[in-house]
């Protein structure tokens, strides 16, 4: 797995300045997100978090992204009589996602609907730093992505998303399955604006 994870970080560090110079429209998306991720083996956890991408048009239809997510909040959420309560809180599992690969869209002006395949790495560390005031746990998970908590993942997922001028917002909810004892099925939903350029 560490092979694996190294390989793709280096392919996106490396494929990055190839695929710039070869855009015809020279379009680049640049944005983040907040990620939701549901953590379904055997007992459920709905993780919280945020994240970023980037994206490099080869032409119209068609795009390459490279992604990274960090959820470092569990949200509980309960139904009383009076209505739905949600709540957040910092918990020391915390998932590093980093994913690459394709995004195919409609192109229609308005609304685009795109579907995306990547591969990439779960990573799931622990932390005893508090988040409050700073990164909390970020830095160690980084480095931790070889520490044997790191396992093959692939992503499919369908979106939408619309631009007015170089400001646009996206949605999009796929199916994080990484491998460990078998593939390991785990929604995951994130929205937020993004630029291009």
């Amino acid at each position: 797995m560490k092979k694996i994870a190294l390989f793709t970080l280096l392919l996106v560090f490396f494929a990055t300045p190839a695929l710039t110079f070869a855009q015809n429209e020279n379009h680049v998306t640049v944005g983040a997100f907040a990620d939701y991720l549901r953590f379904d083996q055997g007992n459920t956890i709905n993780f919280a978090g945020v994240g970023g991408r980037v994206g490099f048009y080869l032409n119209p239809w068609s795009s390459i992204e490279g992604e990274m997510a960090y959820d470092f909040a569990r949200n509980n959420t309960q139904t009383f009589d009076n209505g739905l309560t949600t709540s957040f809180a910092t918990t020391r599992l915390r998932p590093l996602t980093g994913l690459f690969g394709p995004k195919f869209q409609t192109n229609r002006g308005g609304a685009d609907f795109f579907v995306t395949g990547k591969v990439g790495f779960v990573n799931f560390g622990t932390s005893f730093n508090a988040t409050a005031g700073g990164l909390g746990g970020f830095p160690a998970n980084v480095s931790a992505v070889d520490n044997g908590n790191t396992h093959f993942a692939v992503y499919p997922g369908v979106g939408v998303e619309g631009f007015w001028g170089p400001f646009g917002l996206r949605a999009e909810v796929g199916d994080t399955v990484y491998f460990s004892g078998g593939a390991q099925n785990n929604l995951r939903v994130t929205f937020g604006p993004q630029f291009r350029f």
